[in-house]
């Protein structure tokens, strides 16, 4: 290790380049950094002098980085992370920590799962703070360069999933939370109601209706279209919404039906005149999934964190939900 050449780095601008390389506007990283723009601009000529190379350069949208630029911000997030847990106490008192702890989430989580853990988790450590984002397709890269801290995705285990446990990218763990199925909701007083007391609610009339869809993660079909489409079969997606609580007001107003989580389902049943029916055929379950990058695997803090997450959803759903239908 050459460490008289680490003697004439300033590592704080490794910080620099890092906010650089997230916002790609010299104007939004001053803000985050708390400096003028002018202090910015020479930290950024001294990262250009010690690195060799431009790093960005100015378009009309703001900063586009260079090849090499783009290849830092692969190793850096890694470097930073190290580098933060190398000056940290070697234990994490939660009762004294004003840690900051970042999640993105899937909807259908926030209501289903922050309930358990927020008040015991702000309890023991009410100094922390917590930033939470609603999980998307970015999500993914954000952990991997250490955006964010913890992501909650719901990921099906249909063998046809894009997105599978067993697919996950390179340095991204995971804990599974517990295990979910499928069903259906309807308002009240809706025709399925009846065909399922009649012993009629099968695949044939499912597919006969009109559904509302939720769009996730930019797509508008989910695992259980890509399965009816394996067997030459497709539902009548009438209506796509962009989140769970509008999903689940339109099937309260209209006869369209809305498959959907239970764990979720149960939640929204609560709020508007809905029922809910068993998902008329077999269909394997989805798993919730907490999620980090493996960088973050010994920090006592982040272990702390998953630790109280996995207890809860376990102590909310065990280890997974059945059909019931109270």
């Amino acid at each position: 290790m050459q460490l008289d050449k680490l003697t004439r780095i300033d590592l704080n601008l490794l910080v620099v380049l890092q906010v650089l390389l997230e916002e790609q506007s010299v104007t939004r990283a001053a803000v985050r950094l708390n400096l003028s723009q002018s202090a910015l601009s020479k930290s950024l000529s001294r990262l250009r002098e010690t690195l060799g190379d431009p790093l960005f350069s100015r378009t009309a949208h703001g900063l586009k980085p260079t090849a090499h630029a783009l290849a830092l911000a692969e190793r850096l997030p890694g470097v930073l992370q190290a580098l933060n847990q190398l000056v940290m106490p070697p234990s994490f008192d939660p009762a004294s920590s004003t840690r900051t702890f970042s999640f993105a989430m899937v909807e259908s989580a926030y209501e289903t799962l922050i309930p358990g853990f927020i008040g015991p988790l702000l309890s023991m450590a009410p100094g922390l703070r917590l930033n939470s984002y609603v999980w998307n397709e970015k999500s993914i890269s954000d952990l991997q360069l250490g955006q964010i801290d913890f992501g909650i995705d719901g990921i099906d285990l249909q063998p046809e999933a894009n997105f599978r446990i067993d697919s996950l990218p390179e340095g991204i763990c995971h804990q599974t939370l517990y295990q979910d199925q499928q069903i259906c909701l309807v308002r009240k007083g809706h025709p399925a109601i009846a065909l399922l007391g009649e012993g009629k609610w099968d695949l044939s009339r499912y597919l006969e209706l009109a559904h509302v869809q939720v769009r996730c993660e930019g797509n508008d079909w989910w695992a259980l279209d890509y399965y009816l489409a394996t067997q030459g079969k497709q539902r009548h997606l009438c209506a796509t919404v962009p989140d769970f609580y509008g999903a689940a007001s339109v099937c309260a107003n209209t006869d369209l039906v809305f498959t959907l989580p239970q764990s979720f389902a149960r939640h929204a049943s609560k709020l508007y005149a809905l029922e809910m029916l068993p998902l008329p055929f077999d269909f394997m379950p989805l798993a919730y999934v907490l999620l980090w990058h493996q960088r973050n695997d010994g920090d006592p803090g982040h272990r702390w964190i998953r630790e109280l997450i996995t207890q809860s959803a376990r102590k909310s759903f065990g280890d997974k939900l059945k059909w019931t239908q109270d």
